[in-house]
């Protein structure tokens, strides 16, 4: 009982982790599926990727909602109703004949899920629920979890694909989706037993989200996170095809995923603990400019297994890294209380990135046969997120609402 109170927070962590192992691994794992899902069903890949895309801007757009609906009513709600939602898209996605049905699933059903299971409510219940001492390590390895899902359902995803064929092994990812129900349990109080300051308590989501606009340090976290958003998206999405457009098998392409998710594990826990040692808006800039220099490399580099797999593992190190690290700094600057609220916000940015980067892949590829030009556009977007971080004011931001209005 006493091991149990003691680390609680911890226990806690790594069930938010779990969540978002489930949550994001499967995910991750669409890319493997758009070869063979456009063969069969006689779609473009621009059309596969449109699917995605919206999958991605819905989750955005639903996410400052959901995240005012879980700081309010609890996370635990949100996230059984999302894994339901997640469910039922799969399931619309595995019996797709056409167009329609693959928005529907993918887009749609998928889009819901994941703004229900994703990182702005599953960070915010954890925010809630730790100390702010226990804060960065808690963020660390919650995000890290959401590595360690893309490293197993990579392999997961592939083997059910080869043993099984694209619409049974949507299913089986499916019926996964049904673990986070009791894991939603945890996370289901609003707060925690940790005393939130004062001037946070009082501010209602929208005084907070008028506090943080008015603070420029939040547009610019938005701004980068734009970026990270795109950069996720079209190397999840476009990585296994453009390799085998290369030449090389389907299992290089599951291979660099997996890699990606397996030394991002790392790579995450990485940067958000060095949150806690270095200020969080220089970590951020040092992890955009170490990922311009990795793309630069591939874009420049003869592409072989070995520049792939380097690629991957170097790509990896960066990839989820940026989450603790801005909803740290969001956290930082304006408290924990509302923290789904205004991290849903910024992921908002991610996602419209995310949107950009899955369709323009697909669009560019259709038009020119070549992904070349992406890959360019994401090098140039890291040195743009590289600089705009360092122009950030972390100075914190109190969220005071006058009571008449927050009564």
């Amino acid at each position: 009982m006493i091991f149990i109170q003691r680390y609680r927070w911890l226990l806690l962590t790594l069930a938010g982790a779990t969540i978002l192992c489930l949550s994001l691994g499967i995910r991750q794992t669409f890319g493997l599926f758009l070869p063979v899902m456009t063969s069969d069903l006689g779609v473009s890949r621009e059309t596969f990727a449109l699917a995605i895309a919206y999958q991605n801007l819905l989750w955005g757009f639903t996410q400052p909602l959901v995240g005012m609906v879980a700081d309010r009513f609890g996370a635990g709600r949100v996230i059984g109703l999302g894994s339901l939602f997640y469910l039922g898209g799969l399931a619309v996605m595995s019996q797709a004949q056409g167009v329609l049905a693959l928005n529907l699933g993918a887009g749609l059903l998928v889009g819901l899920g994941m703004s229900a299971t994703g990182f702005a409510v599953v960070l915010g219940a954890v925010g809630r629920m730790v100390t702010d001492r226990q804060r960065n390590v808690a963020l660390a390895l919650a995000s890290a979890g959401g590595s360690f899902g893309q490293f197993i359902m990579i392999q997961l995803g592939q083997g059910f694909l080869g043993s099984y064929g694209w619409q049974s092994a949507l299913l089986l990812l499916g019926f996964l989706t049904l673990l986070m129900l009791p894991l939603a349990i945890a996370v289901r109080n609003r707060t925690g037993s940790v005393a939130l300051p004062l001037e946070t308590q009082a501010a209602s989501p929208l005084a907070a989200l008028r506090e943080a606009f008015s603070h420029s340090g939040y547009k610019l976290l938005i701004a980068g996170f734009f970026v990270c958003g795109f950069h996720v998206v079209f190397i999840a999405v476009h990585l296994p095809a453009y390799l085998r457009d290369l030449g090389f098998s389907p299992q290089l392409g599951a291979l660099a995923l997996t890699l990606i998710g397996l030394t991002n594990i790392f790579g995450t826990y990485t940067w958000g603990h060095m949150g806690g040692i270095f200020r969080r808006k220089r970590a951020l800039s040092l992890l955009y400019g170490l990922r311009s220099l990795i793309l630069l490399g591939f874009i420049l580099l003869p592409k072989s297994e070995l520049t792939v797999i380097v690629f991957a593992v170097c790509m990896g190190a960066t990839w989820l890294g940026t989450v603790p690290l801005t909803s740290g700094l969001v956290a930082q600057l304006f408290g924990a209380r509302y923290l789904s609220t205004l991290f849903g916000v910024v992921f908002l940015g991610h996602q419209l990135g995310a949107f950009l980067g899955a369709w323009l892949g697909g669009w560019v590829f259709d038009r020119t046969g070549s992904y070349d030009a992406v890959w360019i556009l994401a090098c140039g977007l890291s040195v743009f997120a590289t600089l705009i971080h360092l122009k950030i004011d972390d100075q914190p931001e109190p969220l005071v609402e006058p009571v008449a209005e927050a009564a």
